[in-house]
């Protein structure tokens, strides 16, 4: 399995979609929170990235899909699946090998960010006037949303040899879990139905780490929606004659 997620990872490194899908992320989040005026942080006038960890989902929309769409969909359009599955590797490891692979490569993505943090650590009046706890949980909030998202990508990959086409599967998927679900509950005006959409909406969720409260049960959600994806995923490529 680490030779297999060493080989996924080293693939996506030397791939120059990798770089510039990372570098159109970075500077989109750069323009958003430091440019322009309506979410600029500097016009806002207060020292916390509220903002910010808003507005990532949306971009983890695109990134993701567009770093997870080749895991399977170049393997089936190249016929090298096959020589994959004859090695003495479970479809489990293979899996896994590219989740995590994907899941690195967000990671990485994300790193650069915390010089946003150290910045409006440096510019609080005084200096350090922030709620760091704020911060971490709505890092641990993306690091989770992330590998959901990776999960829904590796998914959708694993039904197309076409990369656009996975892009776009995967694209859909995460933007209706986060925001379609929410979009359901408040069209239903039943108490108790609206309630469950919420319960089941990956926003929701989201939002409560970024209070900076590690709640037990939003951990659960997102590494039970990663679960199910990855089951799903397991189903496709186990029910398929390559």
């Amino acid at each position: 399995m680490y030779a297999v997620f060493k080989r996924e990872l080293f693939a996506l490194l030397n791939s120059l979609m990798a770089y510039i899908t990372i570098g159109v992320f970075l500077l989109a989040a750069g323009l958003l929170l430091w440019v322009f005026p309506d979410t600029s942080i500097l016009d806002y006038g207060y020292a916390e990235l509220n903002g910010f960890f808003s507005l990532i989902p949306f971009l983890f929309i695109f990134l993701i899909p567009a770093m997870t769409m080749r895991s399977f969909a170049e393997e089936r359009r190249e016929g090298t699946y096959v020589l994959l599955v004859i090695r003495p590797i479970t479809d489990w490891q293979i899996i896994l090998a590219k989740y995590f692979a994907c899941l690195t490569l967000v990671l990485f993505s994300l790193l650069p960010t915390l010089i946003y943090y150290f910045s409006v650590y440096q510019l609080g009046l005084p200096s350090g006037n922030i709620d760091t706890g704020a911060v971490i949980g709505s890092y641990i909030g993306l690091l989770l949303l992330g590998s959901s998202f990776t999960s829904v990508g590796v998914f959708a990959s694993s039904l197309s040899k076409n990369q656009v086409i996975a892009f776009a599967i995967a694209a859909f998927i995460c933007f209706f879990c986060y925001t379609g679900i929410d979009a359901m509950g408040k069209i239903f005006s039943l108490q108790s139905f609206e309630t469950l959409l919420n319960n089941l909406s990956v926003n929701a969720h989201y939002q409560s780490l970024g209070r900076g409260v590690l709640d037990t049960r939003d951990v659960l959600y997102f590494l039970t929606f990663d679960v199910l994806f990855l089951s799903l995923t397991r189903f496709v490529i186990g029910g398929r004659k390559w």
